[in-house]
């Protein structure tokens, strides 16, 4: 079976294919997010979307979904903005978990996704 890396970089591959199957790297907010996990949220999955795109999927395709929350605090901001996303009736098998640190300290949520290539 090939594997297909799609923006590989010195560390990680930004996503890896192999038997149709896609595996994200951790996704975090663009630079110009702000700091609310609102916002922060919504420019991961618009990551998201893109990564599945390039590697011939969709957000109706997700199998396994891991969030990381630097804050519990923020789970309904979170969740907020992955309602507003997620495919109704497509909804991934999905974990959320507090971390104490992400990479960065301007980071408050990280999601992490597998999926299946269209």
């Amino acid at each position: 079976m090939s594997i297909e890396r799609i923006e590989i970089g010195p560390r990680m591959s930004q996503a890896v294919i192999h038997n149709h199957t896609i595996y994200l790297a951790g996704q975090v907010a663009s630079d110009d997010a702000g700091p609310g996990v609102y916002d922060q949220t919504c420019s991961a999955l618009a990551a998201i979307d893109r990564l599945l795109a390039a590697g011939g999927s969709d957000k109706s395709r997700l199998l396994s979904v891991t969030i990381w929350l630097t804050d519990m605090d923020t789970f309904g901001e979170m969740n907020r903005a992955w309602d507003g996303w997620v495919v109704a009736g497509a909804t991934p098998a999905r974990a959320t978990v507090l971390s104490a640190r992400l990479a960065a300290p301007q980071y408050r949520v990280e999601i992490g996704v597998v999926a299946a290539q269209s």
